[in-house]
């Protein structure tokens, strides 16, 4: 496929429902990797998942979640046996500072309970709005917003279906072309295809099921 940027915008939400149609085939549920049992647990990993694979913050949570239950759990913990607990997922100082000031505001202003609005959550220290939409999207099923890792960026870009930089300028963007009632699961599908398949250095284009749907101008040389 030739360059999309003249594109008008119905036909680039033209491409998006085949892209979309395509990805279900091969991630028709497309779960998260992080382990989690409710919005907080959620919320926990999310913000642990910070400069860390999902499975070493799996490793963790396995056992911090037995020990934490409750955000009153986080907050009451001595600031260095948290960090301890946390270490192996990286910059565990910063991480735990945001972890009792998140659970202290949560007790504060929500009864300890992870608020179900957009708006809401971005107030929690800590939290952005990739971390509050996955955890809305995926905790409480509720659709607010297209939570935009590296992995969604660069497939993304790769797609030419946003030029923009940031990451909340690139999800207004994709929050025009996907319908809402797929925000949660249009993220979790690119980001495990771009993990698994439209990888960094060398994307497998060969093995992509939205190849020709992409105009990225080195998928031949890949």
């Amino acid at each position: 496929m030739a360059t999309v940027q003249t594109e008008t915008l119905e036909e680039k939400k033209a491409r998006v429902q085949q892209i979309i149609q395509a990805l279900k085939q091969k991630y028709p549920e497309a779960p998260l990797a992080l382990k989690y049992s409710n919005p907080l647990e959620l919320l926990v990993a999310v913000i642990l998942s910070a400069q860390c694979t999902d499975e070493r913050v799996n490793q963790v949570t396995e056992y911090l979640f037995k020990k934490y239950r409750s955000a009153k759990d986080y907050v009451e913990a001595p600031q260095e046996e948290l960090e301890n607990d946390i270490r192996p997922t990286g910059y565990y100082r910063n991480k735990a500072k945001s972890l009792k000031a998140c659970c202290q505001k949560l007790l504060e202003e929500y009864q300890g309970e992870v608020p179900r609005d957009i708006e809401e959550m971005v107030k929690l220290p800590g939290v952005g709005r990739k971390t509050a939409a996955m955890v809305l999207g995926n905790a409480y099923g509720l659709n607010q917003g297209i939570a935009v890792d590296t992995h969604v960026r660069r497939v993304v870009e790769r797609l030419q279906l946003s030029d923009k930089k940031t990451p909340e300028k690139i999800e207004q963007d994709l929050m025009q072309l996907v319908p809402q009632e797929e925000w949660t699961w249009f993220s979790n599908a690119l980001i495990l295809h771009g993990r698994h398949t439209c990888t960094a250095r060398k994307p497998k284009c060969g093995e992509c099921v939205i190849e020709r749907y992409c105009p990225y101008p080195e998928k031949n040389l890949a």
